[in-house]
């Protein structure tokens, strides 16, 4: 059995950069709040709870006075939950991705500016959210072709085309095709992270030349389940798992050649152990 590793599995730059954020602070002697889970990945969070991390749900969630750091994470958060933080006079620690604080910016000041935004992606993911919230939740959210052909707005008016970094580049493709054939003035700003593009375009070459497809994440992973879409159209034998827990090493013992590749939430040590396994049957 051949196995090929996708270079681009494991932790992108924002994740990497918002965990490293939690463990610092999770060596200090006041209390450590992240809002929401640091990452979509179980083993890193329970990892982070056991140092004293922890998770909330809230804003609302935290006493009056309480002498704590809160740590947003990777993702973002909209306006009125940093101004709600800050009345808490606690200690803040933005973890947010660069790259989706960027996306911040732009629909706030295009939004001032006058352009109507269009934000490409799943209207229920907190990134999504947040960037909604820093445009006044004054946007249209397209997650499908079928709702960028009911976007409406008054002939001529100016619309900027944003999209979730970690949204499946040929989709965003095709929503852009549809909007820019209406009578819009239109501005698209492919704000996908360059690492997105580059993982699911590795991830669709390598389970095109592939017998079998591992895809390893967290299940409530936005990304990673992007991912296994694009192997599964590619390779009918694709399997999304969290852990080697998951893995049936028998389904794959009949393949020549299995490809593995892994959500930016996904652990490296995680990658290793699935590899180190299907490994054992290699050739």
């Amino acid at each position: 059995m051949e196995v090929t590793v996708a270079k681009s599995a494991g932790f992108c730059f924002g994740v990497k950069r918002a965990v490293q954020m939690v463990y610092d602070e999770a060596g200090r002697e006041r209390k450590v709040y992240t809002l929401g889970p640091i990452i979509h990945n179980e083993q890193v969070v329970a990892d982070l709870q056991e140092k004293g991390v922890v998770v909330l749900e809230a804003v609302e969630d935290i006493e009056e006075g309480e002498d704590a750091t809160v740590i947003i994470r990777s993702h973002g958060v909209g306006r009125e939950v940093t101004e709600a933080l800050q009345q808490k006079n606690v200690r803040i620690v933005d973890a947010t991705c660069p790259f989706v604080k960027k996306i911040h910016n732009i629909v706030r000041e295009k939004r001032e500016e006058g352009y109507a935004i269009v934000v490409v992606g799943s209207a229920s993911h907190p990134e999504v959210e947040g960037i909604c919230s820093w445009c006044g939740n004054e946007c249209y959210v397209a997650q499908t072709p079928e709702d960028a052909v009911k976007c409406t707005f008054p002939q001529g008016q100016r619309v900027c085309v944003v999209a979730q970094t970690t949204f499946n580049y040929k989709k965003f493709e095709d929503i852009v095709d549809i909007l820019s054939k209406k009578s819009y003035d239109i501005l698209v700003m492919n704000t996908i992270c360059n690492a997105t593009e580059e993982r699911q375009t590795e991830a669709g070459t390598i389970a095109r030349l592939s017998d079998a497809m591992i895809v390893i994440g967290g299940k409530h992973s936005s990304n990673t389940q992007k991912l296994y879409e694009i192997c599964k159209a590619e390779c009918l034998n694709t399997h999304f798992i969290q852990t080697l827990d998951d893995l049936d090493l028998k389904l794959f013992q009949s393949f020549r050649s299995v490809g593995i590749t892994a959500g930016a939430s996904t652990p490296n040590n995680i990658i290793k152990e699935v590899q180190s396994y299907v490994r054992q049957y290699e050739q």
